[in-house]
């Protein structure tokens, strides 16, 4: 059990580091910069505030490094408990990676028209921010399916509380309905609302990871370490 915590913490680290960027990015530097419905606004904020324009793209890249690293690290958490839902959570983790990877791309192209303005700077800059947010819309798709094998394998193991893995599995759900929400009902208020069971859930996993890692099940044969790294 010693090793399977270590890798439940390592895992917790890396889900706090996403956790972290994401919230810095989205909820802190971002507003500051975008003004909905203003391009002008938008380029004059990405001017005013160049250093903090870039500090958003460099948030997004470590966002995208977080996620990478907590893919690969709740696969190896969970390899043992269902290969297939561990190697599903990997693989839908790795997705949003690269969404956030091609989000980054236009933020920085965004800093970068801002610095030497060309055509319609106002109106470019201001598109690939809209741009950028939709991707991330449409990435809440890969975002809930990544958690519902997550959930599912939290509760399969039953190394952690079966309300968290519940949680999870709905909070997931709802993350998967939530880009339909948006784009056919046209109802931003509660494409957001349906974020939050996601978000109370995440929240609670990091803690858990860093805090108690993983519990032995009651009555249950030891569980399955981690295969040891290989050089």
């Amino acid at each position: 059990m010693h090793a399977l915590t270590r890798t439940a913490r390592m895992t917790g680290l890396f889900y706090l580091g996403m956790t972290v960027s994401a919230v810095l990015g989205f909820l802190v530097v971002r507003p500051r910069l975008f003004a909905a419905g203003d391009p002008a606004a938008t380029l004059a904020n990405l001017v005013a505030h160049a250093s903090l324009a870039r500090t958003g793209v460099a948030l997004e890249l470590a966002m995208v490094v977080a996620q990478t690293g907590t893919a690969v690290w709740f696969y190896r958490l969970f390899r043992g408990v269902h290969s297939v839902a561990a190697g599903g959570i990997a693989a839908f983790g790795l997705v949003n990676a690269a969404v956030g990877l091609v989000s980054a791309a236009m933020l920085g192209t965004a800093v970068q028209v801002a610095a030497d303005p060309f055509g319609d700077a106002a109106t470019i800059v201001h598109l690939l921010y809209l741009i950028s947010l939709n991707m991330w819309a449409v990435g809440a798709l890969f975002f809930g399916l990544w958690l519902i094998p997550m959930g599912w394998c939290v509760l399969r193991s039953g190394w952690m509380p079966r309300a968290l893995g519940r949680l999870l599995m709905v909070g997931g759900a709802g993350y998967v309905l939530s880009p339909f929400v948006l784009y056919l009902a046209d109802a931003p208020a509660v494409f957001d609302a349906m974020a939050y069971p996601a978000s109370v859930g995440e929240l609670w996993m990091v803690g858990y990871l860093l805090i108690r890692g993983v519990r032995r099940p009651t009555g249950s044969s030891p569980a399955p370490a981690p295969a040891p790294a290989t050089t």
